[in-house]
């Protein structure tokens, strides 16, 4: 039986006293929220566009001298000839008093100290705030180890023989350019238009290089001909999101921005080169024109790479190249027909969201410090020592300068292969970044740092409210390193051993870019979003 509702007087005035203790409790409730969250920023909605959406993009040339040390792998490589050059290609958004710069460079990472020096160079010349600026790294690994020299040449250390004949160090070179980039891509502003979409690529280009064996473990770079493999440890992302930028008024595309997941370590060897994505840039120009440029976002890819597990032979770059490029231009020509047939009649909006995501580090310990110091130097004369074993070396030797100050392991100590600036000793957090630019309700761009597993990218791909969302990782910092799933730690193998974060992190970086998605798709105000407890107290 269903009573009926009583709502006699002094039922009326319970409930109004009961909503009333609620409001003046919410009021107290937030009175204790930390002061993090002070000066809540109030939602409202954002006005409609009243410009043209404005769009530029260059490159400049920061190919590395012969003779110059390369990045990639764990021993030292010198480089002796160039296989094709390596670009800093920028583009930059500009609407209704919003400017974002993105750079995409040609380098393995984007170290802290490589970014905070472009950006603070960036900002003094063109005035555009420093966190409006991202910067990715392709991960080629056939690019320049410059972590080192930057650093010795920002703290003016570096000797004659470090220098080029023209006695620019190559540090200052590779500052100029990607600041040189920047500038020449706001010279090249014009109204434009941004088409978008994801096509599969049905050449399997692309796999899952962690594999589940038969004792329950997960080991990486393992194939079907082991009889200890029973499975793939996980997916592959097969889409390539594309992104043609349009000039408004010719209806002409001058720059094609595209992202896939997939490990750029085709090449090898000692040749500078920019991996898959020069032969990507080479389609693109054989179609389009020479002067349209191919502009390529790493996926999240920390777990896939090019080594089909059923084949003894790997695909070769330009296979791979050859087989992106075309499914590139094949979408692109599609896209460009269908926006011919049926023009847009509206302006979408241009939104920027940033925020600083606080990821806890690894603790090394006195006894793995004393063990990397021993190990690192004994790799660097030739010593053979075990893989895993010289990558837990090179993780704790970076943990330290991160999280200790002093550091355990002195600057001028042989182990102390990564020197730093801008986070030594940080502390046990690293405040990385995470950001996103959307237009309109059809295109959403997230910047992750780090190599980050597929999964995590998938994640945000799948809950994202825009049409087509493409996930850049590697983007303002390298220092993470590998961004594993919270339960890829627990299963262990190269990756993990290879990660500076705790658990979780990978999921914090989700959560962030979601938050900062829905808040776009909301029509929000641009809150100035700066630290994890705000996007989650939203």
């Amino acid at each position: 039986m269903v009573r009926p509702l009583d709502v006699s007087v002094p039922s009326i005035r319970f409930i109004g006293i009961w909503l009333i203790g609620c409001f003046l409790w919410g009021s107290f409730d937030h009175s204790f929220a930390t002061a993090e969250e002070e000066n809540p920023k109030t939602p409202v909605a954002e006005s409609a566009p009243t410009s043209p959406l404005l769009i530029g993009s260059a490159q400049r040339d920061i190919t590395p001298p012969m003779g110059f040390p390369m990045s990639g792998y764990f021993h030292e490589r010198l480089a002796t000839d160039t296989r094709d050059p390596l670009f800093a290609k920028a583009v930059v958004f500009e609407q209704d008093g919003t400017t974002v710069v993105w750079v995409v460079c040609d380098l393995v990472g984007i170290t802290r100290d490589l970014y905070e020096e472009v950006v603070r160079r960036s900002e003094s010349l063109h005035g555009i705030p420093a966190k409006n600026h991202i910067l990715s790294a392709t991960h080629s690994h056939t690019a320049p180890d410059y972590k080192a020299h930057l650093v010795r040449h920002l703290r003016g250390e570096l000797d004659e023989d470090e220098k080029k004949n023209s006695g620019s160090p190559y540090a200052a070179e590779l500052i100029d350019g990607i600041v040189g980039s920047i500038g020449d891509a706001i010279s090249s502003k014009r109204a434009a238009k941004l088409l978008a979409g994801n096509a599969t690529q049905s050449v399997p280009v692309s796999f899952n290089r962690r594999s589940v064996m038969k004792d329950g473990s997960i080991r990486t770079w393992q194939g079907e001909s082991n009889p200890d493999r029973l499975r793939v440890a996980g997916p592959i992302d097969d889409q390539l999101g594309i992104v043609a930028v349009v000039d408004s008024e010719s209806n002409r595309p001058f720059a094609m921005c595209s992202s896939y997941a997939l490990h750029l370590d085709t090449v090898g060897g000692t040749r500078w080169s920019a991996d898959y994505p020069a032969l990507m840039q080479r389609a693109v120009a054989e179609n389009f024109g020479d002067d349209v440029l191919s502009i390529f976002g790493a996926g999240t890819c920390g777990d896939i790479n090019h080594a089909d597990p059923s084949r003894k032979e790997r695909n070769s770059c330009e296979f791979i190249g050859h087989a992106l490029g075309e499914t590139l231009v094949k979408e692109a020509r599609s896209m460009l027909a269908k926006s011919i047939e049926t023009p847009s009649v509206t302006t979408p909006q241009l939104k920027y969201r940033h925020a600083v995501v606080p990821l806890p580090l690894q603790a090394p310990t006195k006894q793995s410090i004393a063990r990397a110091k021993a190990l690192v130097p004994r790799a660097r004369e030739g010593e053979k020592i075990g893989f895993e074993d010289l990558v837990a070396a090179n993780r704790d030797v970076q943990l330290d300068r991160l999280r200790n100050n002093p550091s355990w392991i002195d600057a001028d100590d042989p182990a102390n292969v990564w020197p730093m600036i801008a986070w030594e000793g940080v502390g046990n957090h690293l405040p990385v970044e995470v950001s996103t630019i959307t237009v309109g309700d059809e295109l959403a761009i997230v910047f992750l740092p780090g190599e980050v597993f597929v999964d995590l990218g998938l994640a945000i791909k799948r809950h994202s409210p825009f049409k087509t969302t493409m996930v850049i990782e590697l983007s303002n910092c390298v220092e993470t390193a590998y961004l594993p799933t919270h339960a890829a730690y627990a299963q262990g193998s190269y990756e993990v051993i290879n990660s500076r974060t705790k658990p979780g992190s990978g999921e914090k970086l989700v959560a962030a870019a979601l938050s900062l998605l829905r808040s776009a798709a909301a029509d929000d105000a641009p809150a100035k979003y700066e630290t994890l407890s705000e996007l989650t107290a939203r």
